[in-house]
This record gives C-alpha cells, structure tokens and sequence, in this order.
C-alpha cells in the first residue's frame, strides 16, 4: 500500500547576492541563483538580508527587483526603510517600500527598521493594520538580532492581534528558538489556519513537519535539495525526507552558528564549490568563515548529490 500523502510544504528561499570582485555584484551569478531558486519550484525571495538587502543602495534593490521580475512574476521582497538607531517609526516610508515591491510585480515583506522596532509592542497591530490598508496582500517578519541589530520577536499576544489583519497573509518567525514558533503555530490553527507561519529557523528545519511553511536563508544553499525533500515529506516518503533532511540540518547547524551572519560566507563557498557562482567573495563587514569549513561543505556537498542523483 502507497503511503498518505500529506499537505504540500510552500517553500520561499532567500537568494544569496554574489559578488565578483569586491564591491561589484555579480549579476549573471545573480541571475543563475534566481533560475536555480525557480527551477526547483521555491518561492524567490530578493532584498532579504541573505541578499545584503539592508545596505545596498535604492538603485540596486531597485536592479534586483527588476532582474528578479524579468525572471519570475511570483517572488517576495524585502520592504526596506533605510533609518538609524534612534528613527521614529514612518508609515509614509514603509508603505513607500512596500510599493515599490508590489509595483514590481513582489509580495513584500516588511523588513525590520530601526522605526518599526521603536513602535511600542501594544501598537504593533494597529500599526500593521495602518499598512494593510495600502496593499492587498504582504507579510510580516520577525528577526532575531542575531541577524540584524534593528531586529524584532513580538510577544504572542501581538502575533495573534496580527492575525486580524486581513491582508497580512503570513510572517516569517526567524528567533531560531522552537518554542515561539510552536506557541504560533498552535494559535494559527485555532484562529486563522490559512495564516502562513513561514519558518526562519535554520537550525530547525524539520518545523516543517509540525505545520510550518519556511522562508530560509539555509535553502540558499541547494534550493532543489529542499525541493527534493518537501517533495518525500509530500509523498509520504519518511525515509527520504529524513535523509535529506539530517544532511541539510547538518548544514544549517554548521553554517548558521554564531557569529550568524557568516552563514553568507558559508553559502558563497557552498554555492562556488556547486559551480553555480564564480567567486565566494562577500561584502564588508560579513563575518568571514574560517578555511576549516571548506571540507566540511565538501562532504556536505557530495553527500546531498549522491541523494538526488
């Protein structure tokens, strides 16, 4: 007897911005990291901060979400407010962002800021409700300041206030902690179960199985691994989900360890030994990973081909 299918996993992955020389993107690489993204079914998404979304400059973001459109009319893209430690929170800003992704054709998502994270957390709702009523459709996103220094968890009772916001139609949860996702997921299901919980966890990827969608930098790395393995989570295929997933946990663990944004240097690297980027140069001031990883991304390497061979 054929084992029951189970619910199809809607998979986003941010796309890593290459660069050939430093300071200089490398657009034909950027371009064969979004074909890649597409080809294996994933969601594409620019302007996150595996993109370097926060210090390009509005000419570039604007450049990638034109490159971006020309290959895909489905994606999601960071809406970015360039502000300080200290900003107040601008609505006219934000929404200002949140059109020009729409307008290029994205989904946005609200990128943390300085201002946002300012707004006191019993204003968060409204707050976001002020911005849904600009857009039919964006999503939320919350970011550990592992990741980003402006980033924000909101408490739980504003994450369920947030589900009354009719356009807002899911939120990338990235504390890289179980325990909050859990809590979201169960209120989710009781309020609103079309609500996507997009898991950010890179060091759980497996949340998957408990009901989460995933918006990862970690599937950066091998979108059509991932594709491989939601597709066996799909089919009912326990064996091959486990064992594409234990290697890209295994993955996750290693190159999302602290400091954490060096996982971008762990992704170029991964990426050039794939041959799908020419350099693995990254931006200043991304923390650089030692030389020992390399081998370890190796066998990694080889190790997830021999499965989907």
């Amino acid at each position: 007897m054929e084992p029951a299918k189970r619910r199809t996993i809607t998979g986003a992955s941010a796309v890593l911005l290459p660069f050939g020389a430093p300071g200089v993107i490398d657009w034909e690489g950027f371009s064969t990291l979004l074909s890649d993204t597409v080809a294996a079914g994933l969601i594409p998404a620019v302007n996150m901060d595996t993109g370097y979304g926060p210090t390009l400059a509005l000419t570039e973001r604007a450049q990638v979400l034109e490159l971006t459109r020309s290959i895909t009319d489905t994606f999601i893209a960071g809406a970015l407010v360039d502000d300080a430690p200290g900003a107040s929170y601008s609505h006219d800003a934000t929404a200002r962002a949140m059109e020009l992704v729409s307008a290029a054709g994205g989904t946005p998502i609200v990128f943390p800021s300085y201002g946002l994270a300012s707004v006191p957390e019993g204003d968060l709702a409204a707050t976001y409700a002020a911005l849904g009523a600009t857009t039919d459709r964006f999503l939320g996103f919350e970011l550990g300041q592992m990741f980003h220094p402006a980033g924000r968890i909101w408490e739980l009772e504003t994450f369920a206030a947030l589900l009354e916001v009719p356009q807002l139609k899911g939120a990338k949860h990235s504390s890289l902690r179980r325990g909050p996702e859990l809590e979201r997921l169960a209120v989710r299901n009781e309020r609103r179960p079309e609500f996507m919980v997009m898991t950010g966890n890179d060091l759980a990827i497996d949340l998957v199985t408990q009901g989460s969608d995933y918006l990862l930098g970690l599937s950066a790395f091998h979108p059509a691994a991932f594709a491989h393995r939601d597709r066996c989570y799909h089919l009912g295929d326990d064996v091959g989900f486990l064992q594409m997933n234990d290697l890209l946990q295994y993955l996750g663990q290693l190159s999302f360890r602290a400091p954490v944004p060096g996982y971008r240097h762990d992704a170029a690297m991964f990426l050039k030994l794939r041959g799908r980027i020419a350099t693995d140069l990254v931006p200043e001031p991304t923390p650089l990973r030692p030389a020992a990883d390399l081998p370890l991304l190796v066998d990694l390497f080889e190790r997830i081909e021999a499965l989907l061979a």
